[in-house]
C-alpha cells in the first residue's frame, strides 16, 4: 500500500518529516528517494531537528554516513548515491537494527541491503516548491506510522 501527500512548499515537507519523526522508534530505517534538489536533505534537517538535534545537518555525499548522538535518539543519516551497491564496508546492521534512526538518501540504490521492513519517502518534484511525496511503508509499524500521520 502507498500513501500520498502533496506538499505545496518546503514547509508542508518539513511538517510532515516532523510528524513522522513524532511515531519514531529505535531501529527505524527511512528512505528518502528523490531526484537532486527533491528536498531529501530538507527532510532530514526537519526530522533532526524535531528529535532535538542542534547540530548543522548537511548531505553526507562525501562521509556517506553522518552520525548525530545528541538527540532523543541518535540519528544516522546516509548518502549511498557514490557507493555503486558497494555497501559490505559499510556495517549497515549496525545502524539499521541499532538503537537510533537510519535516514537514507538514495536508498533505492542499495535496495537489496535494507532491512525489509522499512519506510520509503519517494519525492518528486512537481513544480518550484510543489512536491508529491509517496510514502511506501513495509512492515505493520510503519503502515502504522503512515496512518498516524496521514
Amino acid at each position: 500500500m502507498e500513501y500520498k501527500y502533496m506538499s505545496q512548499s518546503e514547509s508542508d515537507t518539513i511538517e510532515l518529516a516532523e510528524n513522522i519523526e513524532g511515531e519514531k522508534f529505535p531501529g527505524m530505517v527511512i528512505c528518502l528517494i528523490g531526484e537532486l534538489g527533491s528536498g531529501k536533505t530538507v527532510f532530514t534537517k526537519a526530522f533532526a531537528n524535531s528529535l532535538g538535534i542542534t547540530d548543522p545537518v548537511t548531505s553526507p555525499t562525501f562521509n556517506i554516513i553522518k552520525e548525530y548522538p545528541n538527540g532523543e535518539l541518535p540519528l544516522y543519516h546516509m548518502d549511498v548515491y557514490r557507493v555503486d551497491g558497494n555497501v559490505k564496508d559499510l556495517n549497515l546492521d549496525e545502524y539499521f537494527y541499532g538503537n537510533g534512526v537510519s535516514i537514507v538518501e538514495w536508498g533505492d540504490m542499495i535496495e537489496s541491503s535494507l532491512p525489509d521492513e522499512r519506510l520509503d519517502v519517494i519525492i518528486k518534484v512537481i513544480g518550484e516548491e510543489k512536491r508529491a511525496i509517496i510514502l511506501k511503508p513495509y512492515g505493520k509499524k510503519y503502515e502504522d506510522i503512515c496512518e498516524a500521520v496521514l
